[in-house]
């Protein structure tokens, strides 16, 4: 069968693969792109105006390209698409694995083995498959070792394309990103790849390397930043006890050249789905190869992060006394939906471990998939909006760095609040004078007065 030089596969519409095929499409809209998942709803959303992903200006995109070159089908459905496509991604979640060599720590490959049996099965003539997902660093072998087994005459070649997105920023970050990586052995697929990118990316921004290389870089990448993240963090702490400040001290190290400014903002610590994931594969990579002195170093990036979380957390404890508290925020961020790894799932269940009541808001999680992450809890109440949360709350625990809770009308809902109230900003977003001024006192990170 000979196939046209223009048609796109991505098995996965989760976070990355569903906004990286839209936007492929919408800057080529002469490729046809076809996006695969076993997920009946996740399909069922994507082609409605109800999107799975919340990401700014994801909609737009999807509804100029979802009639024109771009689809959303059931994988069951995907056989011919598969047949007749040139470039293939995989872009399945790689969970940390929790049983077995390397549980608690290594990537689990058992999603990216079931889409390469499946490329292998379906895919015909001269392929190239893409590693979108983030892989530990060899991983392309695994997947080379089940295409060899195709029973078609196919000819594959196996490329890692790791994402470089953040979430709330992702549709920006796929439209004008920082730099493209592809790594690979074969310079004709990966100059395939490379004229898709370019329709928009200009050449100076496309880096092209080994394949194990562009394996390493993502994770590399990530454990770099969550690094910063728990650097500011451990200053924090120390702030704290010697009256400096926080935000003082990140804008003189931000002003240094050689470090910049950004992820030097103290909080709660860091959540979603990559760095504690890619984290912890690191970690494992590092042991699995001999290497305990670094796998030591990066394993303490993460245990700071999640000493962070529980510091929060009893602090807010110690003041509540067993009382109401009130959390806004749920996301790990502001701008998406994704609770994965957020301050608030572990604050939240401290929180209610100890017996506390928890009155949750945030404007975009599903509550209900929330309290289920957490086992449905008794004390766990859902606010549908902010003054809810806050009735009765002896402390108020912000976690989400959402744009609305910077200017709430903190005057009005005084007296919803417990007397003694304080707040504790988990995303250092609050002004502490103007809320002084109602008789509100905030515990920020990192200021001179300690949680």
């Amino acid at each position: 069968m000979r196939k046209s030089s223009q048609k796109i596969v991505c098995i996965g519409a989760g976070y990355v693969g569903g906004p990286t095929m839209a936007v492929i499409a919408d800057r080529c809209p002469d490729l046809q792109v076809t996006v695969l998942d076993v997920n009946l709803e996740r399909i069922k959303a994507w082609n409605s105006d109800a999107l799975p992903v919340l990401e700014p200006g994801l909609d737009q995109v999807v509804a100029r390209a979802r009639r024109r070159n771009l689809r959303f089908i059931p994988q069951a459905e995907g056989a011919s698409y598969l047949a007749e496509a040139d470039l293939i991604f995989i872009s399945v979640q790689t969970p940390t694995k929790t049983t077995g060599r390397g549980a608690g720590k290594a990537s689990d490959l058992k999603y990216v083995e079931a889409a390469a049996r499946l490329i292998a099965q379906y895919a015909q003539g001269n392929v190239v498959v893409v590693e979108k997902s983030t892989m530990p660093v060899r991983a392309a072998d695994r997947i080379k070792e089940i295409l060899k087994q195709s029973k078609s005459r196919a000819k594959f070649d196996v490329l890692s394309n790791p994402e470089f997105l953040a979430e709330g920023t992702a549709i920006q970050d796929l439209e004008h990103p920082d730099r493209v990586l592809i790594g690979g052995e074969n310079a004709r697929a990966i100059d395939k790849l490379v004229q898709v990118y370019r329709r928009w990316v200009s050449k100076e921004k496309i880096i092209t390397t080994s394949l194990w290389s562009a394996e390493l870089a993502k994770l590399a990448a990530n454990a770099f930043l969550a690094q910063r993240v728990s650097s500011i963090n451990a200053m924090s702490a120390l702030c704290e006890k010697t009256e400096a400040d926080v935000e003082e001290v990140a804008q003189v190290i931000g002003l240094d050249s050689r470090i910049g400014p950004k992820f030097l903002k103290a909080s709660v610590g860091f959540g979603g789905s990559c760095f504690k994931k890619d984290l912890l594969s690191l970690v494992y990579l590092c042991e699995h190869h001999g290497l305990p002195e670094v796998a030591a170093y990066w394993e303490q990036v993460y245990h700071l992060n999640e000493w962070q979380k529980q510091r929060f957390m009893q602090a807010v404890a110690r003041h509540a006394r067993r009382g109401t508290v009130a959390v806004l925020g749920l996301a790990f961020k502001k701008n998406t939906n994704d609770f994965r790894e957020s301050a608030a799932l572990d604050v939240c269940r401290g929180l209610l471990q100890s017996g506390f009541k928890v009155q949750v808001y945030d404007p975009a999680v599903d509550f209900e998939r929330f309290a289920d992450f957490l086992g449905r809890p008794v004390r766990l109440v859902h606010a549908s909006t902010v003054p809810e949360a806050l009735v009765g709350a002896k402390a108020v625990a912000v976690l989400t760095e959402w744009d609305e809770f910077k200017q709430l009308p903190w005057a009005k809902w005084r007296r919803l609040l417990a007397r003694t109230a304080v707040i504790f900003d988990g995303r250092s977003i609050l002004n502490q004078q103007a809320l002084a001024k109602v008789g509100l006192e905030v515990r920020t990170l990192g200021r001179t007065r300690p949680l």
